[in-house]
């Protein structure tokens, strides 16, 4: 379409809009690039411990949050064993099966019910197929469903026989969340969470995962020396050294989406109630009304790949380009350009 990258206005990611911690600017002609990172990210790992309550032992730093997906199935899964997945949800699950050969059970959530998980359903599921591994995505990726403590204890109350992953990758930008921290202590927990998101470094890629120290040890096992390169460990810890950064990007991010979600419901459109960063909307045709945006140099994520191909999700940006991207849907719905 004639677009560079730099003249997209980028509403299908899902992460901090905003520039990066300041502090993370400075630090970068400050690092030795010449030399190997330190393969246990130790730095790292002691401002995460001392930030989340729990030991070094207790971390594993990851390429991303993908990577660790990955990790915890190399590690835990077996070709032909059972991996309950609660869908729609983000597909890098059930690609880290099909990596191991894992089989993949898929529980559906109903658009009448906004996708929320029936939970009954779950452990009754997982009673009767005994999985290998169960993922959830708290808040879920990409219905914004947020599960409660009770729901989540309940799935693993039911998981004797099974590792619970829980992705946390949105979660600093839930309101009035819980902590699921010590939920570890159960033994088969791995909580998964990214700083891409929280810090805007998604092109350094940077995750986390939280376990008890037997996980910790077995994704060790299967982990590539040097995993983390020394800029995304710096920027890491320099991010964290911040104190209400997270916080003042949050309240924007809220106040954007509010903004949006009045605006669009408004023009007519049917929104899936989220906790998240983002949102799901009804359009009727996702890649048609992708196109039509795309056209203006505005990108929105179609949902066709998470099976939802009625809709598309939408991340709220600066309040600068959340008018814009409705002024120009409010034009395009206008003229008919995105009728079915």
């Amino acid at each position: 379409m004639g677009f560079t990258p730099e003249d997209i206005l980028d509403f299908s990611v899902s992460f901090n809009p905003f520039t990066p911690p300041p502090q993370v600017r400075k630090i970068l002609n400050t690092i030795a690039i010449d030399r190997y990172p330190d393969s246990e990210a130790t730095e790292l790992r002691q401002y995460l411990s001392e930030k989340l309550g729990v030991a070094p032992a207790n971390i594993q730093a990851g390429n991303g949050s993908i990577e660790l997906i990955r990790l915890i199935a190399w590690a835990y899964f077996r070709h032909g064993d059972a991996v309950l997945i609660l869908e729609p949800t983000f597909g890098e699950y059930e690609v880290a099966c099909q990596i191991v050969g894992a089989e993949v059970i898929k529980q559906w959530g109903k658009a009448e019910e906004d996708f929320a998980p029936r939970i009954e359903e779950t452990v009754s599921l997982i009673k009767q197929r005994h999985p290998a591994g169960v993922f959830i995505c708290n808040p879920n990726n990409p219905t914004g469903q947020y599960l409660s403590r009770q729901e989540v204890e309940a799935i693993l109350d039911s998981c004797e026989d099974s590792l619970l992953t829980l992705d946390e990758a949105f979660i600093a930008f839930v309101n009035e969340g819980w902590s699921s921290i010590d939920l570890i202590h159960r033994g088969n927990v791995i909580i998964v969470r990214s700083m891409t998101k929280d810090y805007a470094l998604a092109g350094l890629r940077l995750g986390y995962a939280i376990a008890n120290q037997e996980v910790i040890d077995s994704l060790r096992k299967v982990c590539p020396p040097w995993n983390v390169n020394v800029v995304a460990q710096k920027a890491g810890v320099a991010a964290l050294e911040g104190t209400d950064y997270l916080e003042q990007c949050k309240q924007k991010v809220r106040q954007a989406k509010q903004f949006l979600i009045g605006e669009l419901h408004r023009i007519g459109f049917t929104l899936v109630p989220s906790k998240a960063n983002f949102f799901l909307v009804r359009v009727g045709n996702g890649e048609r009304f992708r196109t039509a945006l795309l056209r203006h140099g505005i990108l929105v994520r179609d949902c066709a790949s998470f099976g939802l191909p009625e809709y598309v999700r939408i991340a709220p940006r600066t309040m600068p380009e959340c008018q814009k991207l409705v002024t120009i849907i409010r034009a395009l719905k206008r003229d008919g350009e995105l009728d079915e």
